[in-house]
């Protein structure tokens, strides 16, 4: 019982992760759009979702030349995480069997 709940939280995780890196694509992929209204709702709430998160690593990494490499540091750390959790997800599957 134990096994199933840990396992299906790290899923739960896992899919949670994915569904975040879809939503930092997304919100990076507008940022080369220089029309684009973040005020506006669907915008907005895009940028309030991933924005904290990126700017961890543009602390870290300022933009460079006006390019925003900040990116890059924080897509490295998400799928670390993600890589992290999956196996833990494995493990948690395999020694349910």
């Amino acid at each position: 019982m134990e096994t199933s709940l840990v396992g299906m939280l790290a899923n739960a995780v896992a899919t949670f992760l994915q569904i975040y890196t879809v939503l930092l694509i997304i919100r990076i992929l507008l940022s080369w759009f220089p029309n684009v209204d973040w005020l506006s709702p669907p915008f907005n709430i895009l940028s309030q979702l991933t924005d904290p998160y990126l700017n961890v690593f543009r602390s870290i990494i300022p933009p460079l030349g006006g390019i925003d490499l900040s990116p890059i540091l924080a897509f490295l750390l998400l799928q670390f995480i993600s890589q992290g959790v999956s196996v833990a997800a494995a493990q948690v599957a395999y020694a349910a069997f």
